[in-house]
């Protein structure tokens, strides 16, 4: 099940850029992943946890806070991602492919996944 939830170190960056979703699990600050089933809760309310969301609520959290759309691909290569930016109107202002600076791209979903998010969080912090 730890699998669904995004790594200690990207659940602290989502915590320093302001992430304030409630969670059902939590990282203590040494980085051991709760085992309990909580009662969702914004963790990152408190200072000795961290909140550690999902994949799916981080990304959710990156359209809605920020307008930024990731979208997953495949090809001959493996798997890619492009993030699109939208203006607060709906027009796209961007659309961007990343993938590893090699020359085959992630080769699981999962790790262009976790890359992605990492992505995410760079371009939001170059932003502010």
């Amino acid at each position: 099940m730890e699998k669904e939830f995004i790594p200690y170190q990207t659940a602290l960056d989502l915590k320093e850029l302001g992430f304030d979703e409630p969670c059902i699990k939590y990282y203590w600050t040494d980085g051991m992943f709760s085992k309990g089933y909580e009662d969702p809760f914004n963790y990152n309310k408190r200072d000795n946890v961290i909140s550690a969301p999902t994949y799916s609520q981080a990304f959710r959290w990156f359209r809605e806070k920020y307008k930024l759309h990731p979208k997953f691909n495949i090809d001959v290569k493996g798997w890619f991602f492009t993030i699109s930016s939208f203006t607060e109107k709906g027009s796209c202002t961007t659309n961007t492919k990343f993938a590893p600076l090699a020359e085959q791209d992630y080769k699981t979903y999962e790790e262009a996944e976790l890359a992605c998010l990492i992505k995410l969080i760079e371009i939001v912090k170059n932003s502010k």
